[in-house]
């Protein structure tokens, strides 16, 4: 009797402790959650997140809302793992596939910020160059201590530089190597569709040329600025969401007729839509604003249909093509290619 005693009590003594462990103990996984949406035709905090300067926006109606997935910053104990699992509405992956061992968290966060603006970027070129808006020489930025500091903004067009055209960026790199750095050169260009000329002494480059001091790209230009604000998101998976948000304040059609449509995908500036992760949690994320239609990367189609009836279709979506005939479909009452 003795002995039995101490044999269960052995065994409770170490099923207490493996309990213990089990809510203590960390293990190397992260849980990833449905995030916050954002309607790309809203406000944050009262700031419009596309803001358009230059020209009225349009008056619209309906939502496009971009999804995102929340991530905790590792803490799992083996039973909150566990748990995760088992829930549909948590994902729970490796650490290391969310934060790189090679880099800081810090770092990390700068890479997916990047990785944001450069899906605004792509965004804006793709909705103006659907609206048929010329490629020119784009100012994206300037240097520190730039030459053309107050003289050129982000958004300038260059138009030429001392009388000669540049159309393009290989056109502006031609002129400015044959002039010499330090040269008083006048620019040319078109700022909110007026077209104006400043003077600029240059800068000198590595092969002795001129030097503006400025980013520049190769896009449509507008007569108008359209400028993002959206603070805590990071990844490139927004840029679907924030093309189809500009083609609806400054094109000519209302693309959700008041609906509330959500979606995900990258975009290129050819207008491919390309696969992002997490589809299951936004698609979580989507039904708990009432989304209506999910416009989803062709790619992650096999994933997303694998998810139990979320409440809406799930669009199939390759280009930003079939994402516009997808929302004509669903204003007309017709079925959209589904995955």
């Amino acid at each position: 009797m003795t002995r039995r005693i101490a044999v269960l009590t052995a065994g409770a003594v170490l099923l207490l402790l493996f309990g213990v462990l089990g809510t203590t103990l960390p293990v190397p996984y992260v849980a990833q959650v449905p995030g916050p949406t954002y309607n790309t035709l809203g406000k944050i905090d009262g700031t419009p997140i596309i803001e358009v300067h230059g020209r009225e926006r349009n008056e619209v109606e309906g939502n496009l809302n971009l999804t995102t997935v929340g991530v905790g910053r590792g803490g799992l104990s083996l039973v909150q793992a566990v748990r995760g699992w088992f829930d549909s509405e948590v994902t729970v992956v490796p650490e290391e596939s969310v934060y790189p061992p090679d880099r800081t968290e810090e770092e990390t966060r700068v890479a997916n910020r990047e990785a944001f603006l450069t899906s605004e970027q792509a965004a804006e070129t793709v909705a103006l160059g659907h609206l048929g808006y010329p490629e020119k020489v784009v100012v994206q930025g300037l240097a520190d201590e730039s030459p053309s500091a107050d003289r050129l903004e982000e958004g300038d067009a260059i138009e030429a530089v001392n009388g000669r055209p540049t159309p393009d960026s290989k056109a502006l790199d031609t002129v400015l190597s044959s002039l010499e750095g330090g040269a008083t050169v006048s620019v040319t260009y078109t700022r909110l569709g007026v077209q104006a000329s400043t003077s600029v002494t240059t800068g000198t480059a590595d092969d002795g040329g001129a030097l503006l001091g400025i980013q520049i790209l190769d896009q449509p230009a507008a007569p108008f600025d359209v400028d993002i604000q959206v603070e805590d998101v990071g990844g490139p998976s927004a840029g679907l969401m924030l093309t189809l948000g500009i083609l609806d304040l400054v094109g000519d059609d209302d693309l959700t007729a008041g609906a509330v449509i959500a979606g995900t995908g990258t975009i290129d500036a050819a207008g491919k839509v390309g696969p992002i992760g997490g589809i299951p949690l936004k698609m979580v994320a989507a039904r708990d604003i009432g989304a209506e239609l999910f416009l989803v990367p062709a790619d992650n189609c096999a994933e997303a249909a694998a998810v139990a009836d979320p409440g809406f279709p799930l669009a199939r979506v390759a280009t930003l093509d079939d994402a516009l005939q997808a929302l004509a479909d669903h204003e007309a009452g017709r079925a959209p290619a589904t995955c």
